[in-house]
């Protein structure tokens, strides 16, 4: 992205914020929810500025010692609930900053070095994951007499199998899955492309589920709650992300299961569940359309601590 000289004069952080912004929608491809974070956190902090210094904050502005200011400001700050902000959150709002004078930077604006800003320890978050009892248990507990029993067997089925984002799953279309070889396509974080495989159990509750629908909605799973007169728009029944989350949060009460299950739990189990039994973490990485071999590492955490039991279990050293 070139700027001309009449832009370069003009050093409002507000003004390159937006810049930065349609930089990271039109060139980096990153999701609207990555954007709107990047919006929110970025605008706390030239608010912060704001308050701070009583004038428009100008990229001169940013300087170590507001920053520091900043970061108090946000060990202080409670959000909706009441709650004082998590140390992750803390830690996102200055890697959007690191992040956004790295952009600065490159487009030849003398602003802080953003290595100068140096990043919150934060607590290691444990992976969380179901073991093959309790995701059996899980699965079972939609009651399949009814279309919205099938519904959910069919997604959680689908989340186990694919080990799809939430976002990915309730943007699917039925013609994206071919039943025939069990594969469907999807587009994943960054707009990158991914195949994924359904297992033998999540192809047989998807076609029961779909052959159960007395309609031919677009949509893969809609809701069946809400206003009853005639759909003129298929896309307002699609379930959403919360809709999936509150619906999984109910079968795994019903399950006893002791950890709050979310639909990347299931993300996770998926993962845990093919590394357990010998995948190679590469195709590991591609199946969850990880970017980076490195955050598919986290799991090793885990795969490395369940070899360590069967080692301790049945080395006969150990007996």
């Amino acid at each position: 992205m070139s700027h001309n000289i009449g832009e370069k004069m003009n050093n409002s952080i507000d003004f390159w914020r937006d810049k930065f912004l349609s930089y990271l929608e039109i060139e980096k491809n990153r999701s609207p929810l990555t954007s709107r974070n990047y919006n929110l956190y970025l605008k706390r902090f030239i608010r912060f500025l704001e308050q701070e210094l009583g004038h428009s904050p100008t990229l001169q502005d940013i300087q170590i010692e507001n920053i520091r200011k900043f970061r108090l400001f946000l060990s202080r700050k409670k959000n909706h609930k009441g709650n004082f902000l998590k140390k992750i959150t803390q830690a996102y709002h200055l890697i959007a900053l690191r992040s956004f004078l790295r952009w600065l930077i490159k487009n030849d604006l003398k602003v802080l070095a953003p290595e100068k800003i140096e990043l919150p320890k934060t607590e290691t978050r444990s992976l969380k994951f179901l073991t093959l009892e309790q995701v059996e248990r899980l699965l079972n507990q939609p009651t399949i007499s009814n279309i919205i029993g099938l519904r959910d067997r069919a997604i959680l089925e689908t989340l186990f199998s694919t080990g799809l984002r939430v976002s990915e799953l309730v943007s699917l279309n039925r013609d994206q899955i071919n039943f025939k070889s069990g594969e469907l396509g999807v587009i994943g974080k960054g707009g990158r492309p991914r195949l994924v495989f359904l297992s033998k159990r999540a192809r047989y509750w998807l076609e029961r589920y779909f052959v159960s629908r007395n309609e031919k909605y677009s949509p893969c799973f809609i809701r069946y709650s809400g206003k009853k007169e005639e759909i003129t728009n298929p896309e307002s029944l699609r379930l959403t992300p919360r809709s999936i989350q509150r619906m999984i949060e109910k079968y795994s009460r019903r399950a006893g299961i002791p950890i709050k299950v979310t639909p990347h739990v299931l993300r996770h189990s998926f993962a845990t569940d093919l590394l357990f039994s010998g995948a190679d973490l590469r195709s590991v990485q591609e199946l969850l359309g990880h970017k980076n071999i490195a955050t598919t590492q986290v799991y090793t955490h885990v795969t490395n601590k369940h070899l360590r039991e069967i080692h301790q279990k049945f080395h006969s050293g150990n007996k």
